[in-house]
Order: C-alpha cells, then structure tokens, then sequence
C-alpha cells in the first residue's frame, strides 16, 4: 500500500496502532512493534498439527470400518467412530480456516508469495475457497466491523437465515443451538458461506461495480469441480483405469486452457488487488482437484478400498456439517450484541485446549486484541492481550468471556458465551464509531478513493 493510498484511506487514527491510544508509551511501543514480527518458519508446525489430527482421524474411522467390513468387529462400532472422525475433521477443517485468516492477513508467512500459495494450496483449496476471495469478505469485516450494511459477516448471516436479533434469552440461545443440528440449516449456511469466501459473490464494499467480470470463469471451475466426479467415480467402481487416465487429464486441461486463454475482463476487478491474479488462483484450485481427484482413483483402483465413498463420508460430511456448526458458534459470540466501539465490537475468550482448537483456532481467542491490532500474528495475542490491560479503557471496556454454556456470569465475574449475548450484557451507550482503516493496510489497494468512499458513508451513518 502506497503511502499517497494510505493518506487517502486512514482517516484521523493515525494512532491506530498505539497498544494504548492515547497512553503511548516507547517501551511498550517496541515490545508491540515486537509482536509484529512474522517468519517463514513458525506456522508449518501450526500447519502440520492440523494434518496430523486429520489423519489420525481418517485412519481411524477407515479401519474401523474396514474391520467390521472383515468381519471383525461389529458393526455397531461404526457409528461412534465415524462420527468422532466427522467432529475432529470438522474441527480440522475450522482449522484450515484460522490458517487462511491469518493469509488473509499476509502473517500465514512473511514472504508473500509464499503466504498466498501455501494459504492456498494447504489450507484454502482443501475447503474449496480461496485466501483472495475470503480477504475480500473479511478485511471489510475487519474495517466495517458490526456495520450491518458493509461487514459481509452479518449479511452472510442474514442470508443464510443465522443472524440473531440481539440480545436474546439463554432459552433462545439454546434453542437457536438445537435448530443448528438441523442439516439443512446447516447445508444452507455452507452455500451462502461459499458464495462469498468460494465463489467471490455476495455484497462488498470491496466491489467494482464497473469490473464485475463475468461467470465464464465460475462456469469452466465448476464444470470440473462437479463434472469430473460425476464421470470418473462410475468409471472407477468399474475398473476401467485406461479411461479415468485418459479422461480426467482431458478435462483438467480444457478447463485450464479456458481459464488461461479467458480475455482479462471476464476476471472481476476489486478495490483490493490480488498477490497471484485471479486467473492463476483459478487454475491452481482446478489443479489441485485434478490431484486429488486423482489420487481417489488411483487408490480405488489399486484395491485399497473405496476411496470416493470415505472421502464423501470423512470430507464432504464435516464440510456440510460439522466444519459450519463450529463456525456458527464462532461467529454468534465474537460479534453478537455488540457494537460499533473500539473496544466493545468483540471479546476475548478464554477456552479450554478443545474448545480451542474447534471454536476458536489460531488465536481467535483472543479476538479484541487481534481487532485493535491485526498485524500481530496468532501466537503472539495472548502477549498482545497482556500488554493492552495496561490500557485503562481497554481494561475497563474490554469484556472478557469464560465459558461457553450456562446463562450467569461465573465465580470470576466474566459472562459465559451465552449470557454475554443476553439482555444484561446489551451495549448501555452507544460507543464512538470505529472504522479500522489500519485493517487493509498491508493490502495492495487498487481504489483508495472508493474505500475512503465507504468509509464516510459508514461514519455517517451513525
């Protein structure tokens, strides 16, 4: 970001990034300039944690299964497992999505080219998304935060029927919970989630509406995302290798060669410019459906067991269920019944290791301090938290919560998930607007004057 764009988008914050605004202090200053500090290293332990879980998770369930298949063991010990596996590799893939976050961020790794490929390639494209399309959404959340016309987090909701009109009841809580292990509920969350952190679509403030591009390029995607299974999942139950080596290259190549030859205008324009152009993020995800689409056969066929049908049950079902049930939790109370303040347009959590890992990965936790500062890795918010506290107003303003269920503050005096959305933890002022320009400031910025557009129309409209 160029400093003429900056001046053009940061408005009078400029002391967006004091651990203490207004109470700055040298020392603190650099321990916080400290924390920013990204590397090529830490997260492929963070990364790799993930995939562990995830295959231990597949492995059991596979031989479970494929013992009672043998016969054994009943088959009664299929059920629990699998759906363990289901739960874990739901909360493996939410994982996924702490790990695009911070890509979303540019602090997966601090060489850019390679934050962007491997938030892709790791943890993006397993979940069919992409890192540009989510930072879309999100850094509009970020610096829109709790503007119900411009954070696409709360008209994401809104659309697929999940926002909830704050404050409500711990009755309602719970019963909002219930209705969300109805599978369609969830399955209608997970398509209107892709339309904007898959597909690019939905409302942003981000848009050109000028450059929207066209849907050639969503078309050739799906073609083969949904296309190639259809055609080659038949022709491996029925042995035919020759066919499914002849057809499936045929058809990554077609869609690859659409999409490359495709004219630039078919490709949308945003106010935030992407690190790899779209065309390429476009093959790359079609290239890696065509390996793993690939490997599914290959396994298939060498008699290893009925790869497609374990990667529907162990992928596809979290994907559609347990994946979106974590982030619905998630979503509810880091946001809910908050407002528009500094301070108070979300929370801090503290969680035990499992509720971590399922709920709240790669430190959204602590999720105050990462929106006051979103240039500060994961692993270093407990630390940024820690020093914020000495910040009177974010000590006095800043909630913390403790607990996920139960509808009273507890011993601590810190409200549990659900009592911090209830009627006793309602905003009683309203807090001075904030708009996080400092967000997008590690952005590339295409159209300065648009977003500093948006960012009137949103002080204004409070």
């Amino acid at each position: 970001m160029g400093a003429q764009d900056a001046a053009a988008v940061v408005s009078a914050g400029s002391a967006l990034d004091e651990p203490a605004r207004g109470r700055p202090n040298r020392q603190s200053g650099e321990v916080v300039n400290a924390l920013k500090v990204r590397d090529n290293v830490t997260n492929w332990l963070h990364l790799a944690r993930i995939y562990v879980v995830i295959a231990a998770s597949v492995v059991g369930a596979v031989w479970v299964i494929e013992s009672a298949r043998a016969g054994d063991i009943s088959w009664w010990w299929t059920l629990p497992s699998t759906l363990v596996a289901i739960v874990a590799i739901g909360a493996s893939q939410h994982q996924f999505g702490g790990a695009i976050h911070e890509g979303t961020h540019y602090m997966l790794f601090a060489n850019r080219k390679l934050n962007e490929l491997a938030s892709d390639w790791l943890a993006a494209f397993p979940i069919l998304t992409t890192t540009y399309h989510f930072r879309l959404h999100h850094l509009a959340h970020h610096q829109f935060v709790n503007d119900p016309e411009r954070d696409p987090d709360i008209s994401q909701l809104q659309e697929s029927d999940h926002w909830l009109d704050f404050p409500i009841t711990h009755v309602e809580m719970a019963w909002k919970l219930i209705k969300q292990l109805w599978i369609p509920n969830l399955f209608r969350y997970t398509i209107t989630r892709a339309r904007y952190s898959a597909l690019g679509h939905g409302h942003n403030p981000y848009a050109d509406p000028a450059n929207p591009g066209t849907i050639r390029p969503l078309r050739a995607g799906l073609v083969f995302a949904v296309g190639a299974p259809l055609i080659v999942i038949p022709l491996t139950a029925m042995g035919y290798a020759t066919a499914v080596a002849i057809i499936l290259p045929l058809m990554w190549a077609l869609v690859v060669t659409i999409l490359y030859l495709l004219p630039d205008h078919h490709y949308p324009r945003t106010r935030l410019s992407p690190v790899i152009p779209l065309r390429y993020t476009g093959i790359g995800r079609v290239t890696y459906l065509a390996i793993l689409y690939g490997a599914l056969c290959a396994v298939q066929l060498a008699g290893w067991g009925p790869a497609w049908a374990y990667f529907g049950l162990l992928w596809l079902v979290p994907v559609f269920t347990a994946f979106p049930l974590f982030m619905i939790l998630r979503q509810w109370v880091q946001h809910g019944n908050a407002d528009r303040g500094r301070y108070t347009n979300t929370r801090v959590f503290l969680a035990g290791p499992l509720v971590r890992y399922a709920v709240f990965p790669w430190g959204m936790d602590y999720h105050l301090p990462h929106h006051m500062m979103a240039s500060v890795p994961h692993y270093n918010l407990k630390k940024l938290h820690e020093i914020m506290l000495r910040d009177p107003e974010y000590a006095d303003k800043g909630v913390i919560v403790e607990g996920y269920f139960g509808h009273h503050d507890n011993a601590h005096g810190h409200p549990t998930a659900m009592s911090v959305l209830g009627p006793e933890h309602a905003p009683k002022t309203r807090s001075a607007v904030y708009v996080d320009n400092a967000a997008i400031a590690d952005a590339d910025i295409a159209d300065a004057a648009g977003i500093a557009r948006e960012v009137e129309a949103s002080l204004r409209r409070d």
